[in-house]
C-alpha cells in the first residue's frame, strides 16, 4: 500500500523495450517531499529509464507511478509540473539566456511583467545576473548548466529531475556545482531526483539508490558508509521459486538491509 506522505511512489514498476528483457525489473520506491534522492548506477542499469518514466517521456510496461497518491499514467509530461535538466542542457542556441529561461513560462502563457520577474529571480538563484542578454554559445559549460537549472526552476516545480547534469563538466567544476546544487536544495526545499553513474556524487545527497548493472539488486542508504557498501552489492536470489525485490531499505544507522 502506498505511503500517503510520499510525494512519488513507484509500485511494482517494470519496463521492457523488446518484450523480453526487463530494463527495470521490479521497482518499489518512495520519494519524500523535500528530499534529494540520487539514483546511482552504471550505464544500462535502468536509472535514466526510471527518470524518464517519472517525467512522462516513457510509460511503464507494468506497475504504477503515483504522484501525491494519484496515478500519473494519464498525465502528459507538460502537465506534471516537473522541471527537467538534461546532460546536454538542451538550450536553444538562437535564444538569449533570458529567453531560454523564460521558455516554460511562455508555454504556460505567463504575463510579460510576471515572466520578467520570475526570470530575474531564477537567474539570481543560479548566480547569472547580468548575463540575460547573452547567447548559450557565449557561456562556459558551467554557466550553460546553470541556465538549464534556472529554466527547470523558474516556474516553481514540485519536483526537479536531473539526468547526469554534471557529466560534461571537468572534475573541479563538477565538484563545485555539486556543492551549489546541495545549497540550492537547502534554500528552496524542492524535491530533487538526481541520476548519475559517478559514485563520488552520491554522498552529497541526503539519500541514494544504487543499482547493479544487471538491475537485480540495490542499496538505498545515506552517507559514505552506505555508498561504499553499494560498490559491492549483495547477491539476491531471482530464481523462479523465490524472487526478491531488487530494492533494500536503509536502517537507522545508514547501512542497508533487504526488504522483506
Amino acid at each position: 500500500m502506498a505511503n500517503p506522505q510520499a510525494l512519488v511512489t513507484f509500485v511494482g514498476v517494470q519496463k521492457t523495450y523488446d518484450g523480453t528483457t526487463l530494463v527495470v525489473p521490479d521497482l518499489n520506491l518512495e520519494i519524500q517531499r523535500g528530499e534529494f534522492l540520487t539514483l546511482l548506477g552504471p550505464s544500462g542499469s535502468g536509472k535514466t529509464t526510471c527518470l524518464m518514466m517519472l517525467a512522462g517521456f516513457e510509460s511503464p510496461t507494468a506497475g504504477e507511478i503515483l504522484l501525491d497518491g494519484q496515478p500519473t499514467s494519464r498525465t502528459p509530461p507538460h502537465k506534471r509540473n516537473f522541471g527537467v535538466v538534461f546532460q546536454n542542457y538542451a538550450l536553444f542556441p538562437h535564444l538569449t539566456i533570458a529567453q531560454n529561461v523564460a521558455y516554460p513560462l511562455t508555454v504556460r502563457k505567463v504575463g510579460k511583467d510576471e515572466c520578467a520577474r520570475l526570470v530575474a529571480r531564477a537567474l539570481n538563484m543560479v548566480r547569472l545576473e547580468g548575463l540575460d542578454a547573452r547567447y548559450p554559445g557565449q557561456l562556459s559549460g558551467g554557466q550553460q548548466q546553470r541556465v538549464a537549472l534556472a529554466r527547470a526552476l523558474v516556474f516553481d516545480p514540485q519536483l526537479v529531475l536531473m539526468d547526469e547534469p554534471l557529466g560534461a563538466l571537468d572534475k573541479q567544476l563538477r565538484e563545485h556545482m555539486q556543492i551549489e546544487l546541495k545549497e540550492l536544495h537547502r534554500k528552496l526545499g524542492v524535491t530533487f531526483v538526481y541520476v548519475t553513474h559517478d559514485q563520488g556524487e552520491a554522498p552529497t545527497a541526503r539519500r541514494f539508490a544504487a543499482r547493479s548493472r544487471k538491475a537485480c539488486c540495490a542499496v538505498i542508504g545515506c552517507g559514505r558508509s552506505a555508498c561504499a557498501a553499494a560498490a559491492t552489492p549483495p547477491t539476491i536470489s531471482t530464481g523462479r521459486s523465490r524472487r526478491a525485490s531488487p530494492w533494500c531499505r536503509p536502517t537507522r544507522s545508514g547501512t542497508s538491509r533487504s526488504r522483506r
